[in-house]
């Protein structure tokens, strides 16, 4: 994909937004953050996403993660389209800002400009993109989705639980993994290295091929 992918440090852009002016990575801090795009204010699957990421804000808030969403639209729309989104999730406040971008610059440089849809006036528009980005101002995982699918909040939760696991401890997460589950030893871990990381113990899978590359372990 090109443009700000996985790996690549996020621009120190200044942002406005619903709360005030500053610059990325001041935002990010040393924490986490997740930065997401939506087509428009005022229409139908953006307002139920913003919904559900103001639900799971705490969640994420436990996790050191932040949140900040992104249009083209200005402040005004979005404070208006807010009232929208609190009144259809009831119970929820969006408290995290959201950065208005109507000459459609910040957009580029973050790589969510959409690459087929255009406004009324021919205009590009965002796509419905999310980057994860660590305390280094890297991005770690990028989503891109069609203006059609909302996001699913519990999937982008358990890809911050994996991505703060593999930070922490020399591991990976398999298919299906969810917080709790047993994880998979990097194959850049020997045995002997991994008695010692991993004094809990782990079991290698016995598959046809003899080979021990497959060993889990719980951190």
């Amino acid at each position: 994909m090109p443009g700000l992918t996985i790996g690549d440090t996020l621009p120190n852009l200044e942002v406005e937004t619903t709360k005030g002016k500053f610059k990325l990575h001041d935002y990010v801090g040393d924490g986490w953050a997740i930065i997401f795009s939506h087509p428009g204010d005022f229409t139908p699957v953006c307002t139920t996403e913003l919904g559900k990421m103001a639900a799971y804000e705490e969640e994420f808030s436990k996790r050191g993660v932040k949140l900040l969403g992104l249009s083209c639209d200005d402040i005004q729309s979005h404070n208006d389209w807010i009232k929208d989104i609190e009144a259809y999730t009831p119970g929820c406040k969006v408290n995290y800002p959201i950065v208005a971008d109507p000459n459609r610059e910040i957009i580029k440089h973050l790589n969510m400009v959409d690459p087929d849809e255009k406004d009324s006036t021919g205009n590009p528009v965002p796509s419905r993109a999310l980057h994860i980005v660590g305390g280094d101002k890297e991005v770690k995982l990028s989503f891109l989705y069609p203006a059609s699918t909302g996001r699913n909040m519990e999937e982008i939760l358990r890809v911050v639980d994996s991505l703060q696991k593999a930070a922490k401890h020399k591991v990976a997460t398999p298919a299906n993994w969810k917080q709790g589950d047993p994880v998979v030893i990097s194959p850049t871990v020997s045995n002997e290295q991994a008695k010692q990381m991993f004094p809990q113990g782990y079991k290698i899978a016995d598959l046809p091929s003899k080979k021990e590359y497959l060993r889990f372990t719980n951190v």
